[in-house]
């Protein structure tokens, strides 16, 4: 080590030999410094470069992988969307086709009936097709909504009138039908048309 001198002079008795250090050394020491310090430099980039590129192969994967499921959930909406169209569409042409034999049946009495003057005959042949159709729509889960005599519920039936009620105990209450409702499988197809007791 040198000893650090100021700035004031100095004679060349004062210096001491050993206290020299030859500027090869010098120069050596700081070259050996400088050339550690960029093999760090060195050292510290190329790691850099390594996390970079692993980040840029994992954004790579997570992008493909994103692309895949948006493709497959794209293909399922599809196929959800023409699976339940083609539902909608043969689940009407099913009850469309039970409509179907009730049809022929009309067509049955009418050719019968057109003609005879039998009357009570003509309404037994339209009682038949009437329970007919009325089982057809049971089965398919749709049943009428029973509405006279009961409390007027707006979820059900839909007021067109009021009416004086005949007895006290009919306020409130559904006192005639004017068009029956109907439910399927508990929803409501259609309200029932009703006159309310006031």
């Amino acid at each position: 080590m040198s000893k650090h001198y100021n700035n004031e002079e100095t004679t060349p008795e004062e210096i001491n030999l050993e206290d020299a250090v030859a500027p090869e050394t010098m120069a050596e020491e700081a070259e050996a410094e400088a050339d550690e310090c960029v093999d760090e430099e060195l050292h510290r980039i190329e790691a850099l470069q390594q996390q970079l590129a692993d980040a840029k192969a994992a954004v790579e994967k997570e992008k493909k992988e994103y692309l895949f499921l948006m493709a497959d959930f794209d293909n399922f909406r599809k196929r959800v969307v023409k699976e339940k169209a083609e539902i909608l569409r043969n689940g009407a042409e099913k009850v469309l086709a039970g409509l179907l034999p009730i049809v022929d049946d009309f067509e049955r009495g009418l050719q019968a009936t057109a003609g005879t003057e039998n009357a009570e005959g003509v309404r037994e042949g339209m009682e038949l097709i009437y329970n007919k159709l009325v089982k057809y729509l049971s089965d398919n889960g749709v049943k009428a909504i029973e509405s006279t005599g009961n409390d007027f519920d707006a979820d059900l039936h839909e007021a067109i009138a009021t009416l004086p009620a005949p007895a006290p105990e009919l306020k409130g209450k559904v006192v005639d039908t004017v068009q029956k409702g109907y439910m399927i499988n508990d929803k409501v197809l259609r309200h029932a048309k009703v006159a309310v007791g006031e």
